[in-house]
């Protein structure tokens, strides 16, 4: 019998190394550009890259870990990130270190779905909901945190190698990880299926559709003219043509799309997508302000985002404590405090748009972030609640897919709307581009209190 206790934790470690990759390098792009002479486009397709890759594997991966092994797929997933972040530390040129990460996010993409997979698998009711507590946290203490510990590398280490330990951190935890993922994680449950399951036009048609829908957005600047948003409308197609697929295939196919007749699953889809719009898309922003806009070093840029690191660690675990009572009503809460937070951030810029911003923003941050904890890991228990174990991989696949596509949608829409304000000036530029991400916010508010109203009709 294994220990659900290690297990839960290897599984949150894993989360965290995937986690921080997502924002640990924004810090750090102009030691980059520095040390390897990169040009925007580069730095580009470091950041989206991984974005990408990370969004396309998530769906497949958790697919094949219902099918055939959790554990398994866990493992080789944590070996590759473990080496691809090894050859991005050690790069010499900006092609290694793009392929390289291009790589590290595709093992990423194979990580996560099996953390969501395994905990559906190993905890029942409440405590479930606890441990989708704690993988909040984890999640949100990762992003969060990301700027701050990238920020203490690059200045420990020096500008121009720095860089290079934002992925050699990676190593260690990967390397303590492994012999302990295949110690502590349990056996799949049931007998591996067949190979068909894993239906790989299915995979094909799924990824295509998901690259159309991304491309557009992480690579908004660097893709000049219109083009770019044909793939819009192509790539709804080839999701029509996906659905269509999945209703006539006559095997197990890659997502059950009966899932989305459930509320609380379509509805947490939802909600996750446009927060993590939001979420997401604060980060890039307020790290653009400090540092372009305020001189900020990358370590004291990463300071200032840590009072919503720590607001959002510190809610997460009280939120998967209580989403069992309360249910939907815990995430309609957290979005209000985050809007409530993130406009009490906009009036502070205001306020104080001087070098001393950071410190004026440190109260509202703390509040948006206790918000934020209050969202993430109570919406994905809320999500997953009515989902069979069985299928707990590619459900938290297709969670997690929305989660990228909205990060991606979030950091182009706000980045826009800050560049196309900047000659207004910084402070100015910062609150258009956190009106976009209020927005988002609101958008996923209104969807909690939809599902709300639909619960007190229904009794």
């Amino acid at each position: 019998m294994y220990d659900r206790k290690r297990a839960l934790g290897v599984c949150l470690v894993a989360a965290f190394m995937s986690g921080l990759d997502v924002s640990i390098v924004n810090v750090a792009l102009p030691s980059i550009r520095e040390g390897l002479h990169a040009s925007e486009d580069g730095l580009q397709w470091i950041l989206s890259g991984y974005a990408l890759t990370f969004g396309l594997l998530l769906i497949p991966a958790g697919r094949l870990g219902d099918a055939r092994s959790r554990k398994n797929v866990f493992m080789v997933g944590a070996l590759i990130f473990t080496l691809a972040s090894a050859t991005c530390g050690l790069a010499s040129t900006m092609t290694v270190l793009i392929v390289s990460r291009l790589i590290q996010g595709m093992a990423a993409g194979m990580l996560n779905p099996q953390v969501s997979g395994l905990i559906q698998q190993m905890f029942r009711g409440v405590e479930r909901g606890r441990a989708f507590g704690a993988l909040g946290a984890t999640i949100g203490l990762s992003t969060a945190a990301g700027p701050l510990i990238g920020g203490a590398l690059v200045t420990a280490f020096g500008h121009m190698e720095g860089w290079r330990w934002v992925f050699l951190v990676n190593l260690p935890i990967g390397f303590v990880l492994l012999p302990l993922a295949w110690k502590v994680l349990p056996a799949p449950d049931t007998p591996p299926r067949r190979r068909e399951s894993v239906d790989p036009i299915g995979v094909l048609l799924l990824g295509l559709g998901v690259a159309g829908l991304l491309l557009p957005f992480i690579q908004q600047h660097q893709w000049p003219g219109n083009a770019k948003w044909l793939l819009i409308p192509a790539s709804l197609a080839m999701l029509a043509g996906f659905v269509a697929w999945e209703r006539a295939y006559r095997r197990e196919p890659l997502i059950d799309l009966s899932l989305f007749r459930l509320r609380t699953y379509s509805l947490g889809s939802i909600i996750a997508l446009f927060y993590f719009a939001g979420f997401t898309g604060i980060f890039f922003i307020f790290t653009l302000y400090l540092q372009s806009g305020r001189g900020y070093s990358a370590l004291l840029a990463g300071l200032a985002i840590t009072p919503f690191a720590l607001g959002s660690a510190m809610a997460s675990v009280v939120g998967g404590r209580l989403v069992a009572r309360v249910g939907r009503l815990l995430v309609a809460l957290g979005l209000v405090t985050v809007a409530a937070g993130l406009a009490l951030t906009m009036f502070a810029t205001g306020l104080v748009p001087g070098e001393y911003v950071g410190a004026a923003t440190a109260l509202p941050l703390l509040l948006a972030g206790i918000g934020s904890g209050l969202v993430i890991s109570p919406n994905q228990a809320i999500a997953l609640s009515e989902v069979p174990p069985a299928g707990g991989g590619s459900a938290g696949g297709v969670l997690q897919t929305g989660q990228r596509l909205g990060s991606s949608i979030g950091i182009a829409a706000a980045g826009s709307a800050f560049f196309g304000a900047v000659d207004e000036g910084w402070a100015t530029a910062f609150r258009h581009g956190l009106l976009v991400v209020l927005t988002f916010v609101l958008i996923a508010l209104a969807a909690a209190v939809y599902d709300l109203i639909r619960e007190r009709v229904e009794h």
